[in-house]
């Protein structure tokens, strides 16, 4: 008799509401108004407009703890969809995320958050010492070296703590954050979390992907010549002559520009934090840490004996943190893209196709931060890098029963791969730009690469 009394809304229908203020989605087949909640959402307002008008049962499974289910009654509208159904992939994701939450998980932070902190510490003081306190210009550039691996651990950390709380009071948590991202590496941690939700919800969609749309400088596909929307930037990705020279050498240019890549988070960083359209949360408390890291890194660098040794040491820093940057892109540049909005019931399909794992032996972890482990990283991203490894296992498993793409390379055959994927798109623009008939010279110069 309940069940007779339940009013049901057709997908078709639940898709018309996917517009600002008005948005819609469902989740176990229960039809929820969450348009002014965007507005506070913790993640952001750009994972609910990504999914709005369709069912979202396995992202927010994957995004939220169990406690959060409590709050979704205040948004439910009485409809539920019609027609709702759970794929066998789905049943079996949702009782992997269940048996993680039993066994704990999700709430073992499963690697030492302390000892990362203190590493952060110690590379920060000797980086200081070797500047201040000695006249040798090859400790000068290792102080440079030493910067940029403290750069790359507070950037683990800040990603570690943008998903998941690392220390349990969450004021020290907040705190930790702002030091290690915006005073120490000059990086908005909100910033870098309304980037990294929105790269997670549309992994390698050309679209709605921030992680894949750097052009003029990269286009890891010829779709994006079409100069497509960015759903993220609110722009027209442009594919102009300018853009079309640089992503013709790309794959030449890709190593010496993620030695470089620093300046553009910077430069994203005060872009969020001076916009007036954007919300941003604790703005002040954000600002005030970049100012702390615009103040103490030149002034370091100015103790430096001469304008020689002081570009040494910025490009040092920067080039050393330029691995990180080229790890970012090696779990996605090569994989699977596709043109327009992300599907919500296709949570477990999208992740796998759009992302790469790199082997490793267990002792180099530290090296690759839990990216090694993307996939798994993907498809539970509340958990913590040190539980990555023990649930891969079970993640392979339901790859292979479900017939799901898992593709596990190593770290040379994955900067191989993206290299190889950036040439071919540059070959690709260079016919465009060429479209008279190549000689043989033309062919021998272009062949290279």
């Amino acid at each position: 008799m309940a069940a007779e009394s339940k009013k049901y809304i057709s997908q078709e229908k639940l898709s018309t509401h996917n517009k600002p203020g008005d948005l819609w989605i469902s989740i176990q087949g229960k039809i929820y108004n969450v348009s002014d909640w965007a507005n506070h959402h913790p993640g952001g307002e750009l994972p609910l407009l990504s999914l709005a008008g369709q069912d979202v049962t396995d992202a927010f499974v994957a995004y939220h703890p169990g406690s959060a289910w409590q709050h979704l009654d205040q948004f439910f509208t009485g409809f539920h969809l019609e027609d709702y159904s759970v794929s066998e992939v789905s049943k079996d994701y949702r009782k992997l995320v269940n048996e993680f939450t039993k066994m704990g998980l999700f709430e073992n932070s499963g690697h030492s958050v302390h000892f990362y902190l203190f590493l952060v510490a110690m590379l920060f003081t000797l980086s200081i010492y070797g500047v201040l306190c000695s006249d040798s210009g090859w400790v000068h550039l290792g102080s440079g070296v030493l910067m940029g691996f403290l750069w790359i651990q507070s950037g683990w950390l800040g990603h570690d703590s943008g998903h998941y709380q690392i220390i349990r009071s969450k004021k020290v948590n907040r705190f930790a954050q702002i030091l290690t991202g915006n005073c120490l590496a000059g990086i908005s941690i909100a910033w870098w979390k309304r980037n990294h939700n929105a790269h997670h919800i549309s992994v390698n969609s050309l679209e709605f992907d921030p992680d894949l749309q750097h052009m003029p400088f990269f286009a890891v596909n010829s779709k994006l010549f079409s100069s497509l929307a960015s759903y993220y930037y609110d722009r027209k990705m442009n594919f102009d002559a300018f853009t079309r020279f640089m992503v013709s050498y790309q794959h030449w240019t890709f190593y010496p520009v993620m030695c470089l890549a620093r300046i553009n988070l910077f430069a994203q960083s005060f872009l969020l934090l001076s916009s007036k359209r954007l919300r941003v949360k604790n703005r002040i408390q954000e600002i005030f840490g970049l100012l702390v890291f615009w103040i103490w890194y030149p002034l370091l660098v100015s103790y430096l004996p001469n304008w020689g040794e002081r570009v040494m040491f910025v490009v040092a820093s920067f080039s050393v943190t330029g691995i990180q940057h080229v790890q970012f892109c090696l779990n996605h540049f090569s994989s699977s893209v596709y043109v327009g909005t992300p599907a919500g019931n296709d949570w477990c399909e999208n992740q796998t196709n759009g992302s790469l794992n790199i082997v490793c032996h267990p002792w180099m972890d530290w090296f690759h931060g839990g990216l090694q482990f993307q996939i798994e990283h993907h498809l539970f991203p509340r958990l913590p890098r040190g539980n990555l490894r023990k649930v891969a296992p079970l993640v392979k498993e339901l790859c292979k029963k479900h017939k799901l793409l898992y593709t596990s390379v190593s770290f040379y055959k994955a900067n191989e791969l993206t290299v190889g994927t950036l040439r071919k798109a540059a070959l690709q623009a260079r016919d465009l730009a060429s479209p008279v008939p190549k000689n043989l010279v033309w062919e021998a110069v272009h062949s290279v690469g």
